[in-house]
């Protein structure tokens, strides 16, 4: 996988993850303040959520990598055939 290729699978999962953590730890107000969202979370810990969601991504991105350079899966067999 070339840099940019690698650049982008890694935003991609990075935000694919990050989405994946954002309803951990999430709780809803017992009392609604004027002005604020009926659903919005009390303490939504997302510099928590970020620091875990670039672990994981980074932890997947190396699988997708040895997946691509393994040659188990050639994309460029499957658009050949």
């Amino acid at each position: 996988m070339d840099t940019v290729s690698g650049i982008v699978v890694y935003i991609l999962l990075w935000w694919w993850v990050f989405f994946m953590t954002l309803p951990f730890g999430a709780r809803q107000p017992e009392e609604v303040e004027a002005g604020h969202a009926d659903g919005a979370p009390v303490r939504p810990m997302l510099w928590i959520k970020a620091g875990i969601t670039t672990i994981l991504a980074l932890a997947l991105w190396f699988v997708a990598d040895a997946v691509i350079s393994s040659g188990v899966f050639s994309f460029r067999e499957m658009v050949s055939k």
